[in-house]
């Protein structure tokens, strides 16, 4: 069975900025908002809901998609959002987002296609989420490119499979290209050439760091329930960033401490062995990696000093990291 589509808590803040820029009250809906933290997955159902809800405070639906959607910024994108910024250009950029698109919706959709000269990048049309997410969606998709170029980029074309709005015309105006409704699929199509534009602010240390956040972020994704999978994602999320605690994650998730201690007590787990067991996973997974230094998996793993990670993996496995590895690279 397939799972069903959402998206993140910080994908649902591009309202909040909507609504602030153009100062609405909609304390309902504003409420309702704040009540998604960043970690927190959204069903596409109620993100749904939320773009309705905004669309009958604008004069015109569509043209509020299309702001909402302008908004754009890395960090509505979380994890995926910094690494496409870390990237050396729209080519890695673009395969970054092939790869892990499943943090965003929760399923692998996109299609990236070369064909006569063009890059496509295509989602098939029993995904579409509809007039209002699949608008906002586009519109993100080509703002925060030009907004990672720090250029304009205008594609050849763009499709989508939903039938043409009233407003159609909108829709040319704010993607400069020709606009197509009721195809086959929603696809943007560009010159082949924007494939070699360089990212301004590309960083490989950081690429790195946030390429190996993502994957140990997909990994932890089948997670058995919400809670769960909440509080995992959480923890990957603020763990390399060196801030994770108790009263962050508590805070993050919308818990007191002390209610966030009565639920992993009701699991029968503990932080200092949720934090311990997180570490010593993903440190065989780094680890077995030789393109990350052994003070590259301790800053990872949260650890402010190679040394305190040493001894950390010692009390783990008996072991120390540097010998733990040329185990593990021995028999790879």
């Amino acid at each position: 069975m397939a799972t069903p589509l959402r998206v993140t808590g910080a994908w649902v803040q591009l309202l909040t900025d909507w609504l602030d820029s153009q100062q609405l009250a909609a304390p309902a809906l504003r409420l309702l908002l704040d009540s998604r933290a960043p970690a927190d997955l959204v069903p596409m159902p109620l993100w749904q809901s939320m773009l309705e809800q905004a669309a009958t405070l604008a004069p015109s639906r569509s043209r509020a998609a299309l702001q909402i959607g302008a908004q754009i910024q890395p960090r509505h994108v979380g994890v995926l959002g910094y690494l496409l910024l870390a990237c050396h250009d729209l080519a890695q950029g673009m395969a970054a987002y092939q790869r892990y698109e499943r943090l965003f919706y929760g399923e692998d959709l996109v299609q990236v296609s070369h064909n006569a000269g063009e890059v496509s990048l295509r989602w098939p049309a029993q995904a579409s989420t509809g007039e209002l997410a699949d608008t906002v969606a586009i519109a993100a998709l080509l703002s925060l490119l030009q907004r990672l170029l720090a250029e304009s980029l205008r594609p050849r074309r763009v499709s989508f499979a939903f039938a043409a709005p009233a407003e159609a015309d909108v829709y040319a105006s704010f993607f400069d290209c020709p606009v197509r409704f009721a195809a086959a699929a929603t696809q943007v199509d560009f010159p082949i050439a924007v494939l070699a534009l360089r990212l301004p602010r590309s960083d490989p240390g950081v690429q790195q760091m946030l390429d190996r956040q993502a994957q140990a972020l997909l990994l932890a994704l089948p997670a058995s329930d919400g809670f769960a999978r909440a509080l995992q994602q959480c923890m990957l999320r603020l763990l390399p960033e060196g801030t994770l605690s108790l009263s962050r994650v508590a805070a993050e998730l919308h818990l007191s401490v002390r209610s966030l201690q009565r639920r992993l007590e009701a699991r029968g787990e503990s932080w200092s062995a949720l934090l311990d067991g997180l570490r010593q996973q993903l440190a065989q997974q780094y680890l077995a990696d030789p393109a990350l230094l052994l003070s590259d998996v301790a800053l990872l793993l949260g650890f402010s000093e190679q040394s305190a990670f040493n001894r950390a993996f010692r009390r783990w496995s008996g072991d120390t990291p540097a010998r733990v590895r040329c185990r593990l690279l021995l028999h790879s």
